[in-house]
């Protein structure tokens, strides 16, 4: 094995620990440190699919506790498959299909989201919600994305971004600096993680430079949404 590939092993399971850490106020503290607006945010996502999809199948990579999953299921697909490389947050979203009744819809595998665990050309959709940031080589799970899609497959992904706006940058920058941290280890006892989320969304390529990755992962007509003055964006692409 390779230096880099030894110490992207190493990222990877430090990143999947922290988020085992941290698993059982996931839901909680992105609800209240978004003040809801996440909610708003997925079902726009979802919409993205609808839109051109009737009945897809869809996989949810790094779908966390499932969040985009569930809020897929409304869409009518023929099924959803969640993949993520934390135990702790894939548990505690099987709870929650079983609790929605969806579990005969949303499976979830414990599965690598740089090296899905899926044939070529399994998916009609593939999506991400606040995971795609958390790759220690974006290119290349964006290329993977892309290889499990159906030919005309549709890729969707809703990251954090930056706002321009002067002033709301600099409040926007408090917030995730210092904020965000703060409360996160208030609630979850675990300040390093939302030190590591700060840095992960202010490090994250976003605009043109995402927009360039996608492009270098195969897809083509590429399209951003930049949404509640540009905190959040939705990308997306096609495999042709």
């Amino acid at each position: 094995m390779t230096e880099r590939h030894d110490r992207e092993l190493t990222e990877k399971e430090g990143i999947g620990r922290m988020f085992d850490s941290i698993a059982w106020r996931y839901d909680f503290l992105n609800h209240l440190l978004s003040f809801g607006i996440d909610r708003r945010w997925r079902k726009r996502a979802v919409k993205e699919i609808s839109a051109n999809f009737n009945n897809p199948e869809i996989l949810d990579v790094a779908t966390g506790t499932g969040d985009l999953a569930i809020e897929a299921a409304r869409i009518n697909p023929s099924k959803i498959t969640g993949i993520d490389i934390s135990e702790n947050m894939l548990k505690i979203g099987q709870r929650k299909v079983e609790k929605k009744n969806l579990d005969n819809l949303i499976e979830f595998v414990r599965c690598e989201s740089e090296n899905i665990c899926f044939d070529d050309e399994t998916f009609d959709v593939a999506m991400a919600a606040f995971g795609v940031r958390n790759f220690t080589d974006p290119v290349k799970g964006l290329s993977e994305m892309r290889r499990v899609l159906r030919r005309n497959g549709m890729i969707v992904v809703l990251e954090f971004s930056r706002p321009d706006g002067t002033i709301f940058k600099h409040l926007y920058n408090i917030y995730f600096g210092h904020i965000l941290p703060f409360i996160g280890s208030l609630f979850s006892k675990h300040r390093k993680a939302y030190k590591y989320l700060n840095e992960s969304v202010m490090m994250f390529a976003e605009k043109e430079k995402f927009i360039s990755m996608m492009t270098s992962a195969g897809f083509s007509d590429i399209s951003q949404t930049r949404m509640t003055g540009g905190i959040a964006s939705i990308y997306t692409g096609v495999r042709k």
